[in-house]
């Protein structure tokens, strides 16, 4: 199990497979690197060294007390991208790790060639998502209750809540779908680190450093999800910015694990020579 030593001593855990250019990818908070090597990375390593890593906390990774802010989670990248000796890569994200790779993106624009930010949420935008008229709220609220749980009224937004219910739904992708969760690791997770507060620090990345980033940046959105807000003001600000609009899906936000065909189609068309994606036949359509 391969792991390097970040200067200030966090153990990260790693996977690269492949061979041509660098492309890193970032799974999202409560995942870890599996979410990608299900099915996209199989798919990918014909064209890309792919490197995956599972974020402090996550997965195989040290878990240490404080250090969840996007910024820590982009300093990370940095070194592990040092200890890897890997000078510029393509970076893709999920979710939280969309964020991250923005934040990475701003901070290193040398050391990106193009970004894909699958379901960015952007912590600077948390004033949308903590009003309670915020869609995400029925979304989710919806979802757990056509699975027979109950959210009480006065629960429906609330965050910490909504996580630790989430738990008790069964395994929904992989292998081991259908299964019940092993909820351990998570919880220790939200008890005993700063992830819940870190997660809305906004850091580097302000709504005014948004027109900075200069790498050519692709948006993955779900059709329906509760993130297009996000989506429109990043495609509104960045200033290379192409946005692509997944088909709906039962949960929205996690197109990697619901269609993750058609996401490695368009990760081919915006990253890979043109060969590449023709070659492998998968749909694509943008928005």
């Amino acid at each position: 199990m391969p792991k390097v030593t970040l200067p200030g001593g966090l153990k990260l855990h790693y996977q690269r497979v492949g061979q041509g250019p660098d492309l890193v990818m970032i799974h999202g908070l409560t995942g870890n690197l599996a979410v990608w090597h299900l099915k996209i990375v199989p798919l990918l390593c014909e064209h890309f060294r792919v490197l995956t890593y599972d974020l402090r906390g996550h997965g195989f990774s040290g878990m240490p007390p404080t250090g969840y802010t996007a910024n820590d989670m982009a300093g990370d990248l940095e070194g592990l991208l040092d200890e890897l000796e890997i000078e510029r890569a393509d970076i893709v994200g999920h979710s939280y790790g969309a964020d991250t790779a923005l934040y990475f993106a701003l901070r290193n624009p040398e050391r990106v060639r193009q970004v894909v930010a699958i379901e960015a949420a952007l912590p600077a935008l948390i004033d949308l998502r903590t009003r309670e008229d915020w869609v995400g709220w029925s979304y989710w609220a919806e979802v757990l209750e056509a699975s027979g749980l109950t959210v009480p009224p006065e629960k429906r937004c609330d965050t910490d809540y909504l996580l630790r219910l989430s738990l008790a739904l069964p395994k929904k992708w992989g292998p081991l779908k259908g299964l019940p969760r092993e909820p351990k690791a998570f919880l220790k997770l939200l008890d005993t680190t700063t992830l819940a507060r870190d997660y809305e620090s906004v850091g580097d990345l302000t709504l005014e450093n948004v027109p900075k980033i200069e790498a050519p940046t692709h948006l993955i959105y779900t059709d329906g999800t509760a993130f297009l807000d996000t989506q429109r003001y990043l495609q509104a600000h960045l200033p290379n910015a192409r946005s692509i609009l997944l088909p709906p899906s039962e949960w929205g936000h996690f197109g990697p694990l619901e269609q993750p065909e058609i996401v490695v189609g368009h990760l081919l068309d915006a990253l890979a020579p043109p060969r590449a994606a023709t070659a492998n036949g998968y749909a694509l359509g943008t928005a």
